[in-house]
């Protein structure tokens, strides 16, 4: 009788641990790791309820100075799938992925993607800011698509299903953004930002960059008296009445040079990481809406 009842509770126990444990809710989720905010805000709506996602550099933190903690390491070693952006956007990968052991699959959003140039202090760097351009976040949804299709096939319906819909806003969005700036006569379609991160949005959506205070990354090196001097010459010869500061950095240097252009600071954009729940910033589609109808309502003026 109690050899049976030993069985028995062997089985059980066997049973309930290949069912995902005793809590019975069901198989294990796909653990998920996102680098940054935006691509994080991408994967949670493909994934949905079927994925498990840990996004590392979170809203309002910049991904190009982000610092990895103990459990950033831990959570990159018991992933399944790594999305990250790449084009040299997150700096600490490499190593962060090392430590941790970790044997996920890291998928690159952006291959495929032939990036932009920019010059930063005298050197040719490519621009890592590809979601700027509508059609690009398309593209990463096409990306987070197919590898949590391939690699949970149960669930490849859900996945699929979610960023159809997905796609669908997304394409609307790229039209609404186009419908948006088309309101600014061309000769006011012109940017100056604290650093170079609107270069994809310009190329799509019809802009010209004017100057930036800091080069493409934030980490660089600040700009000489000179260049300063010499943005604000452009800003004055450019006749627009507003530049730009975003939401990841220090915007002094951009407040000193409207200043001496007399002209506005708005320094509301979202460029590196989306804003905290409630900013109107803290989903990729809000953060492109909130952007898009900033810059035109300010060099509307």
């Amino acid at each position: 009788m109690l050899r049976n009842l030993l069985r028995s509770m062997l089985l059980i126990s066997l049973l309930l641990s290949a069912c995902g444990g005793a809590s019975g809710l069901g198989s294990h989720k796909l653990k998920v790791v996102a680098t940054f905010s935006v691509l994080g805000d991408l994967a949670a709506i493909v994934g949905g309820d079927e994925i498990q996602l840990t996004t590392l550099a979170g809203p309002g933190v910049d991904s190009h100075t982000f610092s990895p903690t103990a459990a950033d390491t831990a959570a990159v070693a018991d992933a399944d799938i790594v999305f990250e952006n790449g084009l040299q956007f997150e700096p600490w990968l490499d190593a962060l992925y090392t430590s941790s052991g970790s044997k996920a699959a890291r998928v690159v959003v952006s291959k495929g993607i032939t990036p932009l140039t920019v010059e930063d202090n005298s050197q040719t760097v490519t621009d890592p800011h590809i979601w700027h351009d509508v059609t690009y976040a398309v593209q990463a949804v096409r990306a987070i698509r197919d590898e949590l299709v391939s690699a949970d096939a149960k669930n490849a319906t859900a996945y699929k299903s979610n960023a159809g819909v997905f796609i669908a806003r997304l394409q609307e969005l790229d039209t609404w953004v186009y419908v948006q700036v088309n309101k600014l006569p061309e000769d006011r379609r012109k940017l100056v930002t604290t650093h170079d991160s609107f270069g994809y949005l310009a190329k799509r959506y019809g802009f010209q960059i004017i100057g930036t205070v800091l080069p493409t990354s934030t980490e660089g090196a600040s700009p000489s008296a000179q260049q300063v001097a010499a943005l604000v010459e452009a800003v004055k010869a450019a006749g627009v009445p507003a530049i730009f500061g975003e939401n990841v950095t220090n915007n002094s240097l951009l407040q000193q040079v409207a200043d001496e252009a007399g002209v506005k600071a708005v320094t509301t954009l979202y460029t590196d990481a989306l804003g905290p729940a409630g900013s109107g910033g803290e989903t990729y589609e809000k953060m492109m809406r909130s952007n898009v109808l900033t810059i035109v309502a300010a060099l509307l003026k």
